[in-house]
C-alpha cells in the first residue's frame, strides 16, 4: 500500500510540475526549477551532515518529484558540489564589486576584506568546508572540487586588483600573489580556524572590523608606495 502510495505521490508531483513549467523548457534546463531544488537541498544539508542527508530527502524538501531531481542531477555529490559553486559564484562577485579602483586603496582593501570574512565565516561556509573535511578521505575528488572547481576565487580576485594597483604606482609588490595571501590571512588571524573547528560561534561584526583595520595598517606599511 506505501509503495503504491508514493508512486502516486510521485506522479502527482510530476504532473505539477509539467503543469507549472508548461512544458516550455527541455529537461534539466529550467533555472527555475534549478534554483527551487537547490534550495530544497541546502536546507537539507544544513540541518544534517552529507552523509545523512539523502536524496529523498532532497525531494521531498524541495518538493519536486525524484525523476525530476536526477534530470537536473546525477547524485548527492553532484548535488552538493553545485550548492558549493554558487556560493563561491556569490561571494566572488560580491568581492569584485568591493574592489573599485576609483576609490582609495584602503577602502577598497576594506570593503573587499569585510565582505570576503563576513562570508568565510558563515554558517553555511563552515558548515560546507565540515562536510567536505569530513569525507575527505572517501571522496578525495569531492574534495579538490571543492577547492579547485573554479580558477576565481578570493586569491586570485584580489591579485588581479593588486597587479592593477602596481602598475598604476599606488603599490610596490614583487610577488603580488603572496601579498594576496598575506592579506587575507591576516584579515582573518584568530577567526577562520576557530569557527571551523567550533571554538567559537558567529563572529561578531566589530571583531571583523578590527581583523580588517590592523591588516591594512600593516598591509600598507609593507607594501604602500615607496616615499
Amino acid at each position: 500500500m506505501t509503495s503504491v502510495k508514493s508512486a502516486a505521490q510521485e506522479k502527482t508531483l510530476q504532473d505539477q510540475e509539467q503543469h507549472s513549467s508548461g512544458g516550455r523548457r527541455a529537461a534539466g534546463e529550467d533555472p527555475v526549477k534549478r534554483e527551487q531544488i537547490l534550495e530544497g537541498a541546502k536546507r537539507v544539508f544544513m540541518r544534517s551532515n552529507f552523509d545523512a542527508a539523502s536524496m529523498n530527502d532532497i525531494t521531498r524538501e524541495a518538493g519536486v518529484s525524484k525523476g525530476t531531481l536526477y534530470v537536473y542531477f546525477e547524485n548527492k555529490e553532484d548535488l552538493f558540489e553545485a550548492l558549493i559553486a554558487r556560493e563561491r559564484n556569490r561571494i566572488v562577485s560580491s568581492i569584485k564589486q568591493s574592489l573599485n579602483d576609483v576609490e582609495p586603496i584602503e577602502e577598497a582593501l576594506h570593503d573587499f576584506a569585510v565582505t570576503l570574512v563576513t562570508s568565510i565565516t558563515s554558517d553555511y561556509t563552515i558548515r560546507a568546508m565540515r562536510t567536505v573535511l569530513g569525507v575527505i578521505d572517501r571522496m578525495p575528488k569531492l574534495a579538490q572540487r571543492f577547492f579547485l572547481a573554479t580558477p576565481e576565487n578570493g586569491y586570485t580576485v584580489l591579485k588581479a586588483y593588486l597587479e592593477q594597483r602596481v602598475a598604476a604606482g599606488t603599490l610596490s609588490i614583487e610577488d603580488t600573489e603572496l601579498a594576496a595571501k598575506q592579506f587575507i590571512e591576516l584579515c582573518m588571524a584568530g577567526l577562520f580556524k576557530g569557527r571551523l573547528f567550533g571554538m567559537c560561534d558567529a563572529v561578531p561584526a566589530a571583531q571583523i572590523e578590527k581583523n580588517v583595520r590592523s591588516a591594512i595598517r600593516v598591509f600598507m606599511a609593507a607594501y604602500g608606495p615607496a616615499r
